[in-house]
């Protein structure tokens, strides 16, 4: 039996308020204990999304009262609230700022690099930038890092040229770290001649779009080539229904906090990387580059022998589908201890709804 440290994943979209049909903190932070995950970084573009101090409330009130494992809950910059200076105690309450420098929607769109000033001048510090931003819009995002000389965490990388500029960033004594999911290490873009395994079974592609999109094999290997650029393991758990995902237009995004931990066991079996690596950046960085506080009597024991069929129907996540369905996979997770108190074990989450605490109280 292996023993780890409670993991953290610090990008995960719970959808509530506003789409707690796709998931909502009750069933979202159930799948995080079942995948070994004892806290959770929630993103902030829900409907409404969370910019100021009542939605940051809603969001909050229906945590307090639902969720199972540990969490804290990220603003969103949008256009007009960039003047941070004057909500400090806001943004203390905050797992960070998520800043959307590609392809959003609604009140958190930022259109033109204007947009951007104001936040990277005026967010504190000492917490955390997030960035969507994907190719030149990222190096984009390291300059303002250098500009204005604080930390920017690129959010779910996904190219060969992204983590080479990171690298190059790195190197310079630039402030940045960045974070690598799962589907971007195990899964390639498909193409007409080789159809995702994740597909309808009609020949549609909607289980397959996710943004970051798939990238290529070349992609792929230059991730896993700089493992020791990337900073953070972290999901992006994006629900959607199976409904959803096959409709004539598929939303983007993939459930996986209940497949990352074995995934990246089943590649530590294989060689590919350390257990060290898996808490290095599961818990011992994101711990550090969001200033979170120690989980106490907190711990994952896992079989690492145990070899299994990943199933969407054996999951917590309310989405109902995952894109590893079938995959074999070598590492279960057996039992999630949080703060003292045993909160999952052998299939079952034993943590009470408002368990949970905001570790930003």
């Amino acid at each position: 039996m292996l023993k780890l440290p409670g993991l953290i994943d610090p990008h995960v979209h719970l959808r509530e308020p506003g789409a707690t049909h796709k998931e909502d903190y009750d069933s979202g932070t159930s799948a995080a204990l079942a995948g070994g995950i004892t806290l959770v970084l929630a993103m902030p573009n829900t409907k409404p999304p969370i910019f100021d101090v009542e939605t940051l409330d809603l969001a909050l009130n229906a945590a307090r009262q639902k969720a199972r494992c540990d969490y804290a809950q990220f603003l969103g910059a949008g256009p007009n609230n960039g003047d941070w200076e004057k909500h400090k105690p806001l943004t203390q309450r905050a797992a960070g700022l998520k800043m959307y420098l590609d392809s959003t929607f609604g009140e958190l769109r930022l259109d033109d690099m204007t947009l951007w000033q104001p936040h990277f001048e005026n967010y504190p510090k000492n917490m955390p930038i997030v960035a969507h931003s994907e190719s030149r819009s990222m190096a984009a995002a390291i300059l303002f890092a250098a500009i204005y000389d604080r930390p920017v965490h690129i959010a779910h990388i996904s190219l060969k040229e992204e983590v080479l500029v990171i690298k190059a960033a790195k190197e310079r004594g630039i402030k940045v770290t960045c974070e690598v999911c799962p589907h971007h290490l195990f899964l390639t873009a498909p193409s007409p001649l080789r159809p995702s395994p994740i597909g309808r079974e009609d020949g549609g592609e909607g289980r397959t779009e996710v943004r970051p999109r798939l990238a290529t094999q070349e992609d792929v290997d230059s991730l896993w080539k700089n493992l020791d650029v990337i900073d953070c393991f972290a999901t992006d758990h994006a629900p959607h229904t199976v409904e959803e995902k096959d409709s004539e237009n598929p939303p983007p995004g993939f459930p996986g906090l209940e497949t990352i931990l074995p995934l990246l066991l089943t590649a530590v079996d294989l060689r590919r990387l350390t257990l060290d690596d898996v808490i290095q950046k599961m818990y011992t960085n994101p711990k550090r580059i969001f200033h979170l506080p120690d989980q106490p009597e907190t711990w994952v024991e896992v079989d690492e022998n145990a070899t299994y069929e990943i199933k969407a129907s054996e999951q917590f996540t309310r989405c109902g589908w995952t894109p590893f369905e079938g995959w074999k996979v070598k590492g279960k997770v057996c039992k999630v201890v949080l703060r003292g108190q045993i909160a999952f074990e052998n299939g079952k989450i034993l943590a009470p709804a408002g368990y949970g605490r905001n570790v930003r109280d």
